[in-house]
């Protein structure tokens, strides 16, 4: 029987706690003495009339009442952000903060520059980038805008097309000097590819031009695409990479241009409640102007 709602601030050292797996890196994350983190978790035990932790060798382990909690604390926690970054500057006015989520490519190798160039113009908004694929991130606040490779359906939410991605192979001119250009998809079977390591990331890409994809055809593996394009610069083998992109780092070539690739919607979106607010307007307008210039292959 719970007596009364426990704060915000009590869920906020409970998540934590959870996170770091001990009431100091829980004060260390939060920036709190340990004392009153260990405050807050005795707090909201009591009020919740039962234990959220039990102590271990490795720290302290949440009970399960503690996981089936964790989803709402985080919940609890997006939300906080996101008034904070609501209330961080007047509607009309272009200061505050915008919270923009990413592809790991997108976010790394295509935002900095179009961001550095927004803060230019605009100096007094704080930017904050989240790299994920999730595209529930603006319908769970927990990103204002978001730049994504499937047109969003949610009803809610305030979208544009910027053009197309088209992604296609390429490996490193040493590597093909090496080993030599395939002159055929099949000739692939005898090359290193860069690829995936869990089942469920290689079925993003399905077939590529009628070439079966399996976790043993991959001579490298990782699902971070990061990691795949720093493998691909570095001449591990051939791997997947945005046409537009490869523009940039002369060593990489195109292998079998036309004969494995795939395109690639560029959507801009945000909630449509963030509208009426200066600083998401001019990033949004922003974002949309230069991944459009981006996907045409103009972007600087």
């Amino acid at each position: 029987m719970i007596d009364a709602s426990p704060g915000w601030e009590l869920y906020r050292s409970f998540l934590a706690v959870v996170r770091e797996g001990s009431l100091s890196g829980g004060a260390r994350l939060l920036g709190l003495t340990q004392p009153t983190v260990g405050r807050h978790i005795d707090a909201l035990e009591q009020s919740l009339g039962t234990a959220l932790f039990t102590r271990s060798q490795g720290g302290l382990a949440p009970t399960e009442l503690a996981l089936a909690l964790v989803p709402h604390a985080e919940a609890m926690s997006m939300a906080a952000e996101a008034l904070q970054r609501a209330a961080s500057g007047e509607a009309e006015e272009d200061r505050g903060t915008v919270r923009i989520t990413a592809s790991e490519m997108i976010g790394t190798e295509v935002l900095p520059p179009i961001v550095a160039r927004f803060s230019e113009k605009h100096p007094r908004i704080a930017i904050e980038l989240v790299l994920s694929n999730r595209s529930d991130d603006l319908i769970r606040r927990d990103a204002d805008i978001a730049i994504r490779m499937i047109r969003p359906t949610q009803t809610s939410l305030v979208a544009k097309k910027c053009g197309t991605i088209r992604l296609g192979l390429h490996a490193h001119k040493n590597l093909i000097q090496r080993l030599g250009m395939p002159q055929s998809v099949e000739d692939l079977t005898q090359f290193p590819i860069i690829g995936f390591d869990r089942e469920s990331s290689i079925r993003r890409l399905k077939d590529l031009g009628g070439f079966p994809l399996s976790r043993e055809l991959f001579a490298f593996r990782c699902d971070s695409d990061v990691g795949q394009f720093a493998a691909l610069r570095a001449g591990v083998g051939f791997g997947m990479c945005q046409y537009q992109l490869a523009l940039r780092y002369p060593d990489l070539v195109p292998v079998l241009p036309g004969a494995i690739e795939f395109e690639l919607d560029v959507w801009i979106a945000m909630h449509e409640d963030l509208k009426t607010s200066r600083r998401m307007r001019l990033m949004f307008d922003h974002l949309a102007e230069e991944m459009t210039a981006y996907t045409r292959g103009a972007a600087r």
